[in-house]
């Protein structure tokens, strides 16, 4: 492998701060705001400091965010709706993913790119008849049918995702197991299923952050005060004559159980984003 010149090295250290910039400076900008007590409407001027440093934003937000719940009823629906949507999807995504992995029948190819082509559909498009099954159903005002509309959307890309996993893993770990005895259910839980664990990770992962920080559905869907997610909450703040320290106050907590999900999986996200082969 080619040794790096200096210039080369000084060029990508320069272009790696410019990306730690750019991600940096946001969170930066939010935090200010937050402990900023001074800043009753929209920021005019840019301070790298808070002028009057203070928590009240967040007590603010953790008594009533919203007005019908508190911050840890939001956080309650939030965790509801995209726990239920990642736990859904990768459950069963998996199984299908690992159907088009291993198997092959009439259709498979027809199946696959029907998945792909779902993810290239604007959500806005089916907004319309999921609105319509879903009051049908009773449930378009529930928890549950958001739970069923983030899944609906997360499910191609946890298939797509965990299937190339399923398929990186040697068909001859399965065969060895068979040979032991193992029927295909058992070779799938403890021959394929932990060597794919990092991408399943990946896709459970994206699929809560979707169900997560999604709003615009939920406005369209959520009628009662009581199923309002954090998501929600945090867009509804907006043009509401709010202060702007709360309304980043809420958007840091917000943040918290994201960043405490990924330093859980962290280990298997890093594994699971290099996946490509496995060797032995």
């Amino acid at each position: 492998m080619r040794k790096l010149t200096l210039r080369e090295q000084l060029a990508y250290q320069f272009a790696l701060a410019l990306v730690a910039l750019f991600v940096l400076v946001p969170i930066w900008g939010i935090a200010r705001l937050a402990f900023d007590e001074a800043l009753k409407g929209a920021p005019v001027t840019f301070r790298l400091w808070p002028e009057e440093f203070s928590f009240t934003a967040f007590q603010k937000v953790w008594k009533s965010p919203s007005q019908s719940l508190s911050f840890l009823g939001l956080l309650k629906n939030s965790l509801v709706v995209a726990g239920g949507a990642a736990v859904t999807s990768v459950v069963f995504g998996a199984s299908m993913a690992y159907a088009f992995a291993r198997f092959r029948f009439p259709g498979r190819q027809v199946g696959l790119f029907g998945l792909l082509l779902g993810t290239l559909l604007p959500q806005v498009a089916l907004m319309t008849p999921l609105y319509v099954l879903l009051t049908i159903l009773g449930i378009r005002a529930s928890l549950l049918g958001l739970m069923i509309v983030y899944t609906a959307f997360c499910m191609p890309f946890c298939i797509w995702n965990m299937r190339a996993a399923f398929q990186a893993v040697p068909e001859e770990l399965e065969e060895a197991a068979f040979l032991e005895g193992a029927t295909p259910s058992i070779a799938f839980w403890r021959v394929t299923l932990p060597l794919a664990l990092p991408s399943i990770a990946v896709a459970a992962l994206m699929a809560f952050l979707i169900g997560y920080t999604e709003f615009a559905i939920g406005w369209l869907f959520v009628e009662r005060g009581e199923n309002v997610t954090l998501a929600m909450a945090v867009s509804g703040m907006l043009g509401h004559g709010q202060a702007w320290s709360s309304l980043a106050a809420l958007a840091l907590l917000m943040s918290l159980p994201v960043v405490l999900a990924f330093l859980l999986l962290r280990r298997y996200l890093m594994r699971g984003l290099l996946m490509g082969t496995i060797e032995g």
